[in-house]
C-alpha cells in the first residue's frame, strides 16, 4: 500500500509508545487514524500528540483480549470514518521470570492480549478492510518471537505464536491484496515493563516476583531503547513496501542466525543417518 492519504488506519495499544509511534508516522502520511487503548485517560492527550503532526484521529476505548470489544470499536471507527484499510495489532504485555514458576493466569493474561488480541482484531477489522478490496495488517510480535530468552518464556511463547499466525495469514489473503507484516522490534523505550498496571484483577493469580536480576538488566535498557517514534517510521515503509517483516535492531541478526542455524545443523544431522 504505497499511498495512505485519507486512508483510515486502526492501532490498538495506540495511546504510548509503539502504537503511539506508529499513529504520528502513519499521520503524516496522509492517513486518519483510530487509537484504541484500554488505558483511557492516556487516549485525550495521545490524540492531543497526534493532532500535534497534523493528523485526523479518534480515540477509543477498547480491550484487545475482548471479541466483543473490538466489535464494539470497530463499529465505531466506521461511523467516525466509513471504512478501515490498514490494521495495526500492536497492544502487548510481559510477565517475567522461570516458566516452571508462570502461573495459568499468566499464561491466560500474556496470551489473551499478545496472540489473542491479534486474532481479535482481524475478526472485528478484516471484514472492513475487505469491503475496500485491498489493505494491510501490520501484528506487533518481538525479537523474542525469533528467538526466545530465560526468563521471558510466556511473553516469547506469545510472541512465537504471532509470528506464526502472521505469517500464515499473510499467504491466506494475498490473493485478495491484503498485506500482512509482522513486526519483531527489539528493546523500544516504552511502558512494557509497567505493563501490570492494566492486568485485570481475575487474572492477577499468584504469580512469583519478576526476578530482581532481570529487571536491573531491563529496566535500563528499556530506557535507553529505540525511541518509538523510529519504529513507526519503519512500519510505514513496511506497510508501503509490503514487507513480511518488519525488524529494528540490526544486532538482534547474530541470535536468531544462530537458532536458525542450530535448526539447520539438525537437518544436516539428519540427513548423514
Amino acid at each position: 500500500m504505497k499511498d495512505l492519504v485519507d486512508k483510515v488506519a486502526v492501532v490498538t495499544g495506540g495511546a504510548s509508545g509503539i502504537g503511539l509511534g506508529i499513529a504520528k508516522a502513519l499521520a503524516r502520511a496522509g492517513a486518519r487514524i483510530a487509537l484504541l487503548d484500554l488505558e483511557e485517560r492516556a487516549l485525550a492527550p495521545a490524540e492531543a500528540s497526534v493532532r500535534d503532526v497534523g493528523g485526523d484521529v479518534v480515540g477509543i476505548p477498547a480491550d484487545v483480549s475482548s471479541r466483543y470489544s473490538l466489535d464494539a470499536a470497530a463499529q465505531r471507527v466506521i461511523e467516525n470514518y466509513g471504512r478501515v484499510d490498514v490494521l495495526c495489532n500492536n497492544a502487548g504485555v510481559v510477565v517475567l521470570g522461570p516458566l516452571a514458576e508462570a502461573s495459568a493466569e499468566d499464561w491466560r493474561w500474556v496470551m489473551g492480549v499478545n496472540l489473542m488480541g491479534a486474532v481479535n482484531g482481524v475478526g472485528a477489522f478484516l471484514p472492513h478492510i475487505r469491503a475496500q478490496g485491498a489493505g494491510h495488517i501490520v501484528n506487533t510480535a518481538s525479537t523474542q518471537g525469533l528467538s526466545a530468552s530465560a526468563g521471558l518464556g510466556v511473553y516469547a511463547a506469545s510472541k512465537y505464536a504471532v509470528v506464526a499466525y502472521s505469517e500464515t495469514l499473510r499467504a491466506e489473503l494475498a490473493p485478495e491484496r491484503i498485506g500482512v507484516s509482522v513486526l519483531c522490534p527489539g528493546v523500544v523505550n516504552t511502558k512494557i515493563l509497567e505493563a501490570a498496571r492494566n492486568r485485570p484483577p481475575e487474572l492477577a493469580g499468584a504469580a512469583s516476583a519478576a526476578p530482581s536480576a532481570l529487571l536491573d538488566v531491563l529496566r535500563p535498557a528499556v530506557a535507553h531503547g529505540l525511541d518509538p517514534a523510529r519504529v513507526g517510521e519503519l512500519v510505514l515503509r513496511g506497510i508501503q513496501q509490503d514487507a513480511p517483516y518488519i525488524v529494528t535492531h540490526p544486532d538482534a541478526r547474530a541470535a536468531f542466525s544462530a537458532r536458525a542455524q542450530a535448526i539447520e545443523g539438525a537437518y544436516d544431522e539428519l540427513s548423514r543417518r
